[in-house]
C-alpha cells in the first residue's frame, strides 16, 4: 500500500507567500454629477463608496511612519477630487476610475471597489456596482 507524503514547502515556494494588509474605506458618502437620465443630469445625487485595499506586507518594520504604509487619506481625497471633475453617465465608469486610482499605488496588489447611487429608488436604499481590479 503506497503512502501519501507530504513534502514540506521548497524555500522558493515558502518566500512566495506573503500576509496581507487590508486598507479600508466605508461608507464614503459624496456628490457626484452621475447618470444617464435627464433628471440625473440637472442635480448631483448622493454616492456611497467602499473601498478595500490588499497590500502585500514585506516584513519591513513601519516605524509607525505613514510613509510605509497606504495613505487612506490620499485616497479619499482622491475619491473627492474624481467625483468633482464633472458628469459621469455610469456607476461603473466612477468604479473603475476609483480603482484605478488606488492601483497607482504600486504597493496595491487589488482594489475592491464598490459605488452606490443612494437617491435613485424611493423603496431602495442604494443600487449600484461593485468591481474588483488587480495590478499587473
Amino acid at each position: 500500500m503506497a503512502r501519501s507524503v507530504v513534502q514540506p514547502l521548497r524555500p522558493a515556494a515558502a518566500e512566495s507567500l506573503s500576509t496581507m494588509r487590508r486598507v479600508f474605506v466605508r461608507d464614503l458618502i459624496t456628490t457626484a454629477r452621475i447618470g444617464v437620465y435627464r433628471r440625473e443630469k440637472k442635480a448631483p445625487q448622493r454616492v456611497r463608496i467602499n473601498i478595500e485595499l490588499l497590500v502585500p506586507e514585506d516584513g519591513r518594520p513601519l516605524n509607525d511612519r505613514l510613509a510605509n504604509v497606504v495613505d487612506y487619506e490620499a485616497i479619499v481625497t482622491g475619491v473627492r477630487a474624481l467625483t468633482a471633475e464633472g458628469h459621469v453617465n455610469l456607476v461603473e465608469t466612477l468604479a473603475e476610475r476609483v480603482a484605478a486610482l488606488c492601483l497607482r499605488d504600486r504597493r496595491v496588489r487589488s482594489a475592491r471597489v464598490r459605488v452606490e447611487k443612494l437617491e435613485v429608488f424611493a423603496d431602495a436604499a442604494a443600487v449600484g456596482v461593485e468591481i474588483e481590479r488587480h495590478s499587473t
